[in-house]
């Protein structure tokens, strides 16, 4: 007879808006075990599982701290009560964790201060709408969010107030299905999880059901909500309007983030995170809040799990109207599972832009040409062994449904070259960076040779300012005396005259360097590097923190309007280091707004 010997979960902390998915272990009537699921419209030997959730209700609700959730709260921000600011940020477990994050706590007084227009509303920020519940939770429009059980947590829509009582605990029936998402009406109460055998024919359980435990439900952390800054024009912080954008000027918003992989968040590498907060399932949702969020017209995502881009990212964001592409990077180096390989991937609005072309770019297949072309046979097996290192950039040509206004051609196509990439990681090998991105900007350079046509070049290119790699980016050359091309073995990179390129190419970001005095300019400014005119960082570990992620555009075609603001340390607020439970990778998400020029015809 079907039986279960086990069930226990990934994860000892529940999180609202986050999956609970059990490990069942089952035996087999052969004596096999097996870990798949049996429903009872697929009965294994006349048996099949039944799955119940519970709610254990005591008399009073156990508050959690905003700063560390897992720890019940000891105390309130009465101000926050005042200001109206959502309760669950008010809390926190005891005097030191209040004193410690109050710089950061601060800007939540300051926000609800002038959070209020000249219309005596709310305004709404980029990032960081949450419910009315004032749980600070996931909104309830997205998937797994909702705070209604008897939506997302089975098919029964009416489940009995209440089970049984034991020891002054009322345990109330919240899900009839494997999987559980935890809503705003959990926080601070333990689930029960109940896996029984059932008889197919007379729908009566076999023997003893088999349950578990969680710990209290905490809510999803929330982090601070990062705006939108005009560059152009009047320097204030402004919210995006309800479709998140203004779309009547023709402008159009990008974004760039590297979410990293799962296969890389480890608790070796990030032991300074919670474990649950470096948890996919958590990891995903908080994701997914975040880009869906910012409510960008094109988003370019860099370490997309190839699994993960199937099972998770293309159909959610398929739900809020995306289309998707994508590019695996090559496994001639990976050695793992080749469904975790990574690889980037760009999403666009269908209602916004629709797809034209599609170009793949294989950095290993450009070393094979290389090589073959300028390596000597005898050293072509070295030569690839440190050129071949799996990279890829994906550039896609769009189509705008949209025309600016005032357009002296209204029947003109506005097309749009967007470039997604990944550039190696291995700081001793800057002659394969440099390479890389040489090889990426002369493909772009065919493209704009062919086309008239605005571009923008994405990702994370593993290289600080003031590297090689964003020399050529930024500057469209290379000095010849720049120390970074002293590296170079295998003679790649010379003559360096060729290490040039036409296209006129700007970092977004600098923006904030040649913006006029205001409040938000003024505080960007300070989060910027003034010899280099990028942010002072986009990657930030405990191990390294510095710019390695950049959105370029080209000057001559576009017109940056408005950009993400920066976070800084103090945003950051644990021991400044990402990932957190607040920001689910070690990259910050860069958006800038842009418009296209008018130009004449070639």
């Amino acid at each position: 007879m079907l039986s279960v010997l086990r069930v226990h979960l990934p994860s000892d902390i529940p999180i609202v808006g986050c999956e609970l998915t059990p490990y069942v272990v089952l035996r087999r009537p052969d004596k096999d075990f097996i870990t798949d699921d049996v429903p009872e419209s697929a009965p294994l030997d006349g048996h099949f599982l039944r799955y119940k959730w519970y709610r254990i209700q005591s008399d009073r609700k156990v508050a959690v701290c905003s700063v560390h959730p897992s720890e019940h709260a000891t105390l309130q921000c009465i101000g926050c009560v005042k200001a109206k600011i959502p309760v669950a940020k008010s809390y926190h477990c005891s005097p030191k964790c209040f004193s410690d994050a109050w710089q950061h706590h601060r800007v939540l007084h300051d926000r609800a201060a002038s959070a209020v227009n000249e219309n005596g509303n709310e305004e709404e920020e980029l990032f960081g709408r949450y419910n009315s519940s004032g749980s600070g939770v996931l909104n309830t429009s997205l998937s797994g969010s909702a705070s209604s059980a008897s939506l997302t947590n089975g098919s029964t829509p009416l489940y009995p107030a209440a089970v049984t009582q034991r020891s002054g605990e009322t345990w109330f029936e919240v899900g009839r299905s494997k999987i559980y998402t935890p809503s705003a009406d959990d926080i601070g109460h333990v689930l029960k999880f109940e896996c029984v055998v059932v008889d197919a024919e007379t729908k009566l359980p076999v023997g003893h059901p088999n349950t578990l435990l969680t710990s209290r439900v905490i809510p999803a952390p929330s982090p601070t909500p990062r705006r939108l800054i005009p560059v152009s024009g009047l320097d204030a912080m402004v919210p995006l309007d309800l479709d998140g954008r203004i779309s009547s000027t023709g402008t159009f918003t990008v974004l760039s983030y590297n979410i990293l992989s799962d296969v890389y968040a480890t608790n070796e590498t990030y032991s300074y995170c919670p474990s649950w907060a470096l948890s996919w399932p958590y990891r995903r949702q908080n994701l997914l809040r975040e880009i869906v969020g910012y409510r960008a017209d094109i988003v370019c995502l860099q370490e997309v799990q190839s699994d993960h881009y199937e099972e998770f990212f293309a159909p959610e964001l398929d739900k809020h109207g995306y289309q998707a592409l994508y590019k695996r990077k090559t496994n001639e180096v990976y050695a793992g599972n080749t469904h975790t390989i990574d690889g980037c991937a760009t999403f666009f609005r269908r209602d916004r832009f629709s797809h034209v072309k599609k170009y793949e770019v294989e950095f290993n297949k450009a070393a094979q040409s290389l090589t073959d072309a300028l390596v000597p046979s005898a050293q072509r097996k070295t030569a690839l062994n440190r050129l071949v290192k799996d990279n890829v950039a994906l550039i896609v040509v769009l189509e705008a449904k949209f025309s600016n206004q005032g357009v002296d051609n209204p029947g003109k196509r506005q097309l749009l070259c967007v470039a997604n990439t990944h550039i190696n990681v291995q700081q001793d090998l800057k002659d394969v960076k440099l390479w890389q991105v040489l090889t990426l900007l002369k493909g772009l350079e065919k493209i704009a040779a062919s086309a008239d046509i605005p571009m923008l070049v994405c990702g994370d290119f593993n290289s600080v300012p003031g590297s090689a790699p964003h020399s050529l980016l930024a500057m469209g050359k290379v000095d010849p005396l720049h120390p970074d091309l002293v590296v170079d073995p295998l003679g790649i990179l010379r003559p360096h005259n060729k290490l040039t390129h036409q296209l006129p190419l700007v970092s977004a970001y600098s923006s904030f360097a040649r913006v006029g005095v205001g409040l938000g300019s003024d505080q960007q400014r300070r989060r910027m590097d003034a010899t280099t005119n990028e942010p002072l960082f986009t990657n930030c570990t405990r191990d390294f923190i510095g710019a390695l992620d950049y959105i370029f555009y080209t000057a001559d075609s576009l017109m940056v309007e408005s950009l993400l603001e920066l976070l800084d340390e103090e945003s950051l607020r644990k021991d400044t280091a990402l990932p957190s439970p607040e920001w689910s990778s070690d990259h910050i998400a860069l958006l800038a707004e842009f418009r296209c020029k008018n130009r004449p015809r070639r």
